[in-house]
């Protein structure tokens, strides 16, 4: 049989490791991972057909349920913004720069995307139908197969601030 002062000779390195680790792990802070709710602006429920975000800052702002259409956001600062459920059609998102952007169950039909940079974006389950995309930059942007075929129909161009070819950042066969 083992004695007792044994067994405790053997588990104390192993309780020594485990309650440093317990230590280590309470009393280190995290860093923060979340922006603060003060570093984002929403707008939720946005009612607007003529609403002008041109050559605004409106990083990291967030629209959900908005009703923007026909809304000028031309040349606006739009990286990591967020548009869920969202109605964007025939807005003019020309020369927008959405890097990061999340536009998801969003209807952006009829919407001028000219020179627009949406790299890095995730754009899945929205609507592209009519929309112009002469100039934008897609490039490592997430879509759905079907939307890809669709904008690749009419994508042509070259993007003037990335200088990436529209067909190339869509992944366009032929």
């Amino acid at each position: 049989m083992l004695s007792l002062a044994y067994v405790m000779r053997v588990l104390q390195p192993l309780f020594g490791i485990v309650l440093t680790l317990l230590v280590w792990i309470t009393a280190v802070p995290l860093a923060a991972q979340a922006a603060s709710s003060a570093a984002i602006r929403a707008y939720d429920d946005v009612e607007s057909s003529s609403k002008d975000f041109s050559n605004q800052s409106l990083i990291r702002a967030e629209f959900a349920n908005a009703k923007l259409k026909g809304a000028n956001f031309s040349g606006a600062d739009l990286r990591g913004a967020v548009f869920n459920g969202s109605d964007l059609k025939q807005a003019n998102l020309r020369g927008a720069d959405l890097t990061d952007a999340i536009a998801y169950i969003t209807n952006l039909a009829e919407a001028d995307l000219s020179d627009a940079v949406l790299a890095s974006a995730m754009l899945l389950k929205s609507n592209f139908r009519g929309a112009t995309v002469t100039g934008a930059d897609f490039s490592l942007a997430v879509l759905d197969g079907d939307q890809v075929v669709g904008l690749c129909k009419s994508a042509t161009g070259v993007n003037p601030v990335t200088g990436v070819d529209t067909r190339e950042s869509l992944g366009c066969k032929g």
